[in-house]
């Protein structure tokens, strides 16, 4: 499963972003990361290949949502109310689950098979 995120940039505080990461396959359950300088990937938001269930990160719930179009094969991460802490490198994670019907989603890094390069989200204050 090949990944190509994009849509950060630069916003200002209390602004929106909607990242978006293309993959070569819709039956994977997807799952976005971040990454700031000096600090430990964490997990963000997270969908099941069914768009059945998601799960989010305690710091974005309420503010970020994510989202699938099996159609274009493309999964959304639309990020409102963004804060500075927000600030980091987004990346976009797959992992192959052969089936759209599958509603399992995953949480941790090593559950992932396939990354995208990053995308650079800053929110300045």
């Amino acid at each position: 499963v090949q990944l190509q995120a994009s849509g950060g940039g630069l916003v200002q505080a209390g602004g929106s972003l909607r990242l978006s990461c293309a993959t070569s396959s819709g039956k994977t359950a997807m799952g976005w990361f971040r990454q700031a300088p000096g600090m430990e990937r964490e997990f963000v938001a997270a969908i099941s290949a069914s768009a059945v269930h998601t799960s989010y990160a305690e710091s974005v719930r309420g503010r970020f949502t994510i989202s699938r179009d099996n159609a274009k094969n493309t999964v959304y991460l639309q990020m409102d109310n963004l804060k500075p802490s927000d600030t980091a490198v987004y990346s976009c994670a797959a992992r192959f689950e052969g089936s759209f019907r599958s509603s399992s989603v995953y949480v941790t890094p090593n559950q992932y098979r396939n990354w995208g390069q990053g995308t650079q989200v800053t929110v300045s204050s």
